[in-house]
Parts: C-alpha cells; structure tokens; sequence
C-alpha cells in the first residue's frame, strides 16, 4: 500500500495511531508526505522529535512533513515556527481524515480536554512487525505530579468491547497471531462506557468472540487497579500471555505519594504475589523512574532492593527528567549526575533480573512468535534465537537449549 511515511516516537499507542495515519493517508491518496508522530513523556522526548524532524527534512527536501502527537498537541506553536514543519495536527486532529488529507488550517490543534469519545478505527495490519497492536482506550483521569501526558491526551474514553472484537478478529483473520491492548491507562478501561465494564469483562469477551486468536498480550498496567477478576482470567485462559508489565515507578513510599500514584509498596508486593498465584510461570516487566525529586539514596535503595525481591525480570528505566508544567518539576531536585548513576544501578539490577529468568526457562519448552532472522518473542517476552528457520508471523515450539547475553536459544522441538 502507497502512502505517506509514517515516523513513529513514543509508546505502542502511537505505534497503533501511526497505523490507521499510513491507511487513512493511503486512502486519501497522500504521496510525497512524512508524518512525524511525536511523543512528550520528557522534556528530552520532544528534543529528540525536533532533531528528527530536522533530519527528515534533510533527506527528504520537497516533501510535505506534518507534525502530529503528543509534544505537538501540548507545543503547537513551537513546532509550527520551525521551518522544516509545514503543518501540524493535534492528537485528536491526526485521525480526522479530512484534516489528515489537507483540509483545513496550517496547524489544527484543539483543546483535547473537551474531547468525550474516541473513535474506533478498524485496521488491517502493521507493516513490518508480527504483531498487532489494538486501541482500548484513550486519555487518563489521574495526575502523577510528574506526568503531562493527561494534557496531550484528554480524559478516559474508550472503545466499546464489540469495535475491539471486531478489530481484533480483523487482525487474526489477516494472519497476526498475537495481539497487543494498548491505550495510556487500559486499567481504567470501561469506566466512561455505559454499565462501566471493566477491562477484565472486556477480555473476556474478545477471547470468546475470537476463538481464532493465538495471544493476547497486555500493554502497561496500573498496580492499583489490578483485580480479582483479572487475575482469574490470567489463570483460566493460557492465550492471554503470562507476562505482566506494571507501572511502579517507585517502591518507596515516600516517594510514591509525592509522584501521587494510587498504590504503595505493599500494593505491589501483593499484586505480584496474586499474579503468580493465578499463573506460577508469570513473569513481570516495570516501568521506573530514578532520582525523583526529593529522593534520598535509602529512598532509591527501597526501589533498587525491590528489583530483586519482586522478581522483575523486563525492566524500562527512565533517569527522572523534569518536565515543564508538571508539579514535580517544582519541587527540589536531585542533581543531575545522581539521577544517571541511580539509573544505571537500577538498569544493572533489571539485567540481573532478566538473567535470572532466562537461566530459570533453561531445559522449558518456549512458544516462540517468530520476528524475522530467527529471532522472536517467547510467551514471557522474552528474546529468542532460534537454531533453526521458522516464517515470520508463525509461532514455533523451541526447546531452550542455552542462555545468551539477553536472550534465549531454542531448538526445534518435537
């Protein structure tokens, strides 16, 4: 399919937006046009968007580039006056396919908070990967004091569970054998749809409208908001992958109220030990963030020891950035250079994490989803190096033969 060149930053959100943009424009007949989807989680996100848009410039001259996402959403203006930019799209805007088309102002950004719906627009597949990624729900109604991404994104609204059955088996129906939940808060999934139903009663019905699919797999989830109900699920149906990723961001208490997340230490301690109850091979990703402002070192160490005794073995670092117009940005700093070595502590501590469970799976047997030079993903997320060919986009049973630096090796299995 012939269309506009879809650059995507950021999240999996962003990755399924970037989608529906490639065949929104496709239909629409864009040739010559670069679409740079931009991502705000950090001050240093947006730096990162205005360098590849200058690079884009470079190598594409004459082309149309239109800026969209979540830095544009927040920074219109600033996008909008740098010269290799020719239009600029809100997050809400960029799936309009008129405005997407070219209709309309040089730069179309309206106040997402106003927004009430989302949209559910029905994809036929990703290019270049082998696995899917479906919107549930789009926004959050929560304010950590270091997030400004509730700004870029409006407030909870979410899909109906029919429209992501119906794409799900659209998806599987084209040949992708797993698929990915994706939205900026799924754990708040349904609260807005009428009788409030939740994210667990939605899985449960795609599973059962779509028999035909292989794996589900969730994207990241709020240890607050993890229930029975969803740690049943977990245990009943071995398609829904056994591989948890949370959002932590911190294991001091402290700490954890003055980013104003929901849950404390304890919380997470036990939702991890509900999680492996429901499902003994679970396996558990979390996203963290080092030297928050105030943090002492015994506060960080609180985090660091938690690494090791949850047992997280998939982790995602970030080195605290502050990030203008959040309230964390205004409370006292941790130094800079703390910050990087805090961070590359905590990044040592997940590969120890990760070493740990890939030596654990020696001698198992891995369903692998095969990528491409066989290479792929096992059902824990874990990387996988295949001694043998195997398609892109079949899964593959592999017998663990050895651990690598970050990997596992597999061996065609009976």
């Amino acid at each position: 399919m012939t269309g506009p060149r879809v650059v995507t930053l950021g999240c999996r959100l962003n990755t399924f937006e970037s989608e529906v943009m490639r065949e929104l424009g496709a239909a629409a007949g864009l040739e010559d046009t670069v679409i740079v989807n931009t991502c705000a989680v950090t001050a240093e996100a947006e730096r990162q968007a205005r360098q590849t848009i200058r690079r884009l410039r470079r190598e594409n001259p004459r082309a149309h580039i239109v800026v969209t996402g979540c830095a544009a959403q927040l920074n219109p203006e600033t996008f909008a006056a740098m010269d290799e930019v020719d239009r600029v799209l809100g997050n809400e805007e960029k799936l309009d396919p008129g405005l997407l088309a070219g209709k309309g102002a040089a730069v179309e950004v309206a106040d997402i908070m106003t927004v009430r719906e989302t949209a559910a627009h029905l994809i036929s597949g990703f290019e270049g990967r082998t696995r899917a990624f479906v919107q549930i729900q789009q926004g959050c109604d929560h304010r950590c004091t270091f997030c400004i991404i509730p700004f870029a994104r409006g407030r909870n609204r979410s899909i109906l569970p029919q429209a992501i059955a119906d794409q799900v088996r659209t998806l599987a129906e084209a040949g992708y054998k797993e698929v990915v939940l994706t939205g900026v808060d799924i754990c708040s999934y349904g609260a807005d749809l009428p009788g409030s139903p939740g994210l667990a009663a939605m899985i449960g019905q795609v599973l059962a409208r779509v028999p035909e699919l292989k794996r589900l797999r969730l994207s990241t989830l709020d240890p607050a908001a993890i229930g029975d109900d969803l740690l049943n699920l977990f245990a009943e149906d071995q398609r829904l992958m056994p591989h948890l990723h949370l959002s932590l961001q911190a294991m001091d208490d402290m700490v954890l109220k003055r980013m104003k997340r929901r849950h404390l230490s304890a919380d997470a301690f036990d939702v991890v030990c509900r999680a492996r109850k429901a499902r003994p091979d679970a396996v558990f990703g979390a996203d963290l963030i080092a030297g928050f402002p105030t943090e002492t070192e015994a506060m960080f160490e609180n985090t660091l020891a938690a690494v090791a005794d949850l047992g997280l073995a998939h982790l995602h670092v970030f080195p605290y950035s502050p990030r203008p117009g959040t309230p964390a940005a205004e409370m006292p700093q941790v130094a800079a250079p703390v910050r990087k070595d805090r961070a590359r502590r905590l990044r040592l501590a997940g590969d120890a994490g990760l070493k740990r469970f890939l030596e654990s799976r020696a001698g198992t047997t891995a369903q692998v989803l095969v990528e491409k030079d066989r290479r792929g993903l096992s059902q824990h997320y874990a990387s996988v190096k295949l001694d043998f060919d195997a398609p892109p986009g079949a899964i593959v049973k592999a017998r663990v033969t050895a651990v690598g630096d970050g990997y596992l090796v597999g061996s065609q299995a009976a």
